[in-house]
Parts: structure tokens; C-alpha cells; sequence
């Protein structure tokens, strides 16, 4: 099994899961989550937005709290700070619970940058969705305009239950808040003969969680012959560079699929840097050329995958609350491999050695080590704190 037996987090069994893409194939799950959701939903967003995609998924919520289902939502309190009044007033006058995590720069503790990047939704703790799409049209397949890139995990079972703990314990303040499930008649309902493992990975500094982080180290440790990562804001530390490169040692193939548009200017420019040392090395990068690139999801050996929230960077890794789902499963892991191999050879450009090392201007270097070196900056800004709290959210 890819795990170490330093690693705390156990797999759970008893799941089924299916990998779903952004767009269409996740918001029609959503809603289903949604309209069949019996006792209580759960969901955890970055980024809300009251867009057409945000007002019609608030409407599905507004109907399954009337019919008597507990509504729980916690948003990042700066990447959602545009939500309007009126539409947070509709939502919490028609029963559901809505908090806000605190946001950056808002804080009578006066946290630098600690956001919740969770992207999790779990209905009466037997489903769940995690991924990196969030609450927008950008994530969503419009009139004349397809979503951005990403992936999402669909988990019925035993880890559903156990997000549905995690949810709980981000969200309530005080036990009166708590969401209480019968675990026992959760089991009785779920399909026992099933056995794929999964394993729930988080990251939050401020906790002493380095689960996802430790996941990927253990990948680049275990792995035997092949790993692709598709990344959307990839500007590894060193600790994370240096372990790619053990595991190139090794002779495992790296394949990185990284935006070839990308919604944050300065961050592609900073990955640009990284061309030169990745190409150098042997990893061979691949740019998305259909839409905007915002997935994070690694496989390896046809045998591993990991698939959440978690960019990497130093960001995710120091400063942001993260979570991942771990499937170590043949079946899912070679359909997982096949889908990034067809993207790679249908939808992406192959970065050539001469256009990572020879083709850029001397402008050109010297804007992506600038980019470079001000993400740096930035990730020791974002992963400040002039108090550091035990505590495992705080909110507004």
C-alpha cells in the first residue's frame, strides 16, 4: 500500500468512488447530492459566488432546508467577501446555517493569510464530493462557455462519514451547533462488499497537519516506474523539489501538466522559472491549451492517486486549511492515468527543451525570476502569524 507507517491517517474501506470533472459532470452531481439529501448537508467553499451558478445551487439548498434537512455552510471569509447582503440574508432566512472563516487582514487575533481552501460537500454522511471546484460560473459549463479544468472525487462509504466529522468540527462553536449522525445506521447502509481504500489528507500548519504534503513525498519515495501530476499553480518549495528529484534518481518518469492559460499572470510567469531546472532534470511539462487550467491531481503506477485542494506550493502547504482524498485502488488509478495521458496527447503542447532553456529573451528570464522571487515573498507574508492559534477555525 502506498502509506508510511509514520503517516497517522488510516484508510477507510467500505467506499465506492468515481473521479468527476469540472463543469456539468459535478454540479449535476451536486445538485442530486442536494435534492436527496434526507437529515443534513454539508458544504465547505473557498470561493462562493451569486452568480447564476451560485443563485441556482442556493435554490436547491433553500428547498432541501424546507423540507426539513439540516443546511451547514462555511465559507472562506476573504476569497467570498463579495457576497451580497441580500443574498446571505435569503439564505439564512430560509433556515440555513451560513458562517463565514475569517478572512485575511479581518481579525482581532490579526492572522496573515490562513484561508479555508476546502472544497467539500457531504450529504446525511454518506456521500461526498472533494475537489478543487468551487461555487462560480467559472467552474461551471455556461451558455457559451465551457468551465475551467478541474476534478473532484464522488465517495460513498465510510470516509464520507468521517468528512461529514471533519465538516462538523470546522463549523460549530459549541456542541449545541453539532450535526449529530447515527454512525450505526450509516454503516447498516452502506455496501460493505465494497473495498476500495481511501484515506482523507489535510494540511493546516496551524494544527500540525502535514498529511497531504507527506502523501505526495510518500509518492516520489514509492513510486516504481511512472508519475503524472497536473497542476494548476506549481512553484514547489525546495524540500518538495529535492524529493523529485530522488525520485528521478530512481529513473520514475515525471510528467507535469501545468496551465498554459492561467488566471493568475505573475503565477505562470513564476512557473516559467521552473522550466529551466524541471527540464534540466528530465520532467517533461505539458501545457493545457483548451481553458483555464485550476485541477490538482497526481497519479502513480496505475496504483495511487491523490485529488483535492491542495496546489502545489508553499501556500498550500504552510499557509491554507487543505484537503485531499488518497485512493489506492488499480482500477480507479489506471482510469484515473489513462484521462491525464488523453489530455496530455489531445489537449495539451509539449514544453520543448529549447524553448525552456534557449527561446526566452533576457526580458524574459528576468520577469519570471522576478515573478518568482515575489511568490516567494508573498508565501512568507501568507505564512506569517502574529499569533499562532490551536484552535481549529476561527470565525466571524
Amino acid at each position: 500500500m502506498y502509506s508510511n507507517s509514520k503517516i497517522k491517517s488510516a484508510y477507510t474501506f467500505h467506499n465506492t468512488v468515481e473521479l468527476l470533472k469540472g463543469g456539468s459532470p459535478y454540479f449535476s452531481t451536486l445538485i442530486e447530492l442536494i435534492d436527496n439529501a434526507t437529515s443534513s448537508l454539508q458544504m465547505q467553499f473557498y470561493i462562493y459566488e451569486d452568480d447564476a451558478t451560485g443563485i441556482d445551487i442556493a435554490n436547491h439548498l433553500i428547498q432541501a432546508a424546507h423540507r426539513g434537512v439540516i443546511v451547514q455552510i462555511l465559507l472562506d471569509g476573504y476569497a467570498s467577501r463579495k457576497l451580497s447582503q441580500n443574498f446571505k440574508k435569503k439564505l439564512r432566512s430560509n433556515g440555513i446555517r451560513l458562517r463565514f472563516f475569517e478572512p485575511i487582514l479581518k481579525s482581532k487575533k490579526f492572522y496573515f493569510g490562513r484561508r479555508l481552501h476546502h472544497k467539500i460537500v457531504v450529504a446525511d454522511g454518506q456521500r461526498a464530493l472533494v475537489g478543487g471546484i468551487n461555487i462560480s460560473d467559472r467552474y461551471n459549463d455556461t451558455p457559451g462557455q465551457s468551465a475551467w479544468l478541474d476534478w473532484a472525487i464522488y465517495v460513498k462509504g465510510e470516509a464520507a462519514y468521517e468528512l461529514y466529522k471533519i465538516c462538523d468540527q470546522f463549523y460549530s462553536k459549541t456542541s449545541e451547533e453539532n450535526i449529530i449522525l447515527d454512525k450505526e445506521a450509516i454503516m447498516k447502509a452502506t455496501d460493505l462488499k465494497t473495498n476500495i481504500p481511501l484515506r482523507i489528507r489535510r494540511n493546516d500548519w496551524v494544527m500540525n497537519k502535514n498529511e497531504i504534503s507527506a502523501s505526495y513525498m510518500n509518492m516520489f519515495k514509492q513510486a516504481e516506474h511512472s508519475i503524472i501530476i497536473m497542476s494548476s499553480y506549481f512553484i514547489p518549495g525546495a524540500f518538495f523539489k529535492r524529493n523529485i528529484l530522488k525520485a528521478l534518481s530512481r529513473g520514475i518518469s515525471i510528467k507535469l501538466i501545468l496551465a498554459g492559460i492561467s488566471d493568475v499572470g505573475i503565477a505562470k510567469y513564476a512557473e516559467k522559472y521552473l522550466y529551466r531546472w524541471a527540464i534540466r532534470h528530465g520532467i517533461e511539462i505539458y501545457e493545457y491549451k483548451r481553458n483555464i487550467l485550476h485541477g490538482k491531481i497526481a497519479v502513480s503506477d496505475n496504483r495511487f492517486v491523490t485529488v483535492g485542494s491542495y496546489n502545489i506550493n508553499d501556500i498550500s502547504a504552510l499557509a491554507s486549511i487543505e484537503l485531499n482524498i488518497d485512493v489506492e485502488n488499480k482500477e480507479f488509478a489506471t482510469s484515473v492515468s489513462q484521462t491525464l495521458t488523453h489530455i496530455i496527447e489531445n489537449e495539451c503542447e509539449r514544453v520543448s527543451p529549447n524553448k525552456a532553456i534557449r527561446s526566452f529573451s533576457l526580458l524574459e528570464k528576468l520577469t519570471h525570476w522576478f515573478s518568482y522571487e515575489l511568490f516567494r515573498m508573498i508565501f512568507t507574508l501568507f505564512t506569517f502569524y502574529f499569533r499562532k492559534n490551536r484552535r481549529s477555525s476561527q470565525l466571524y
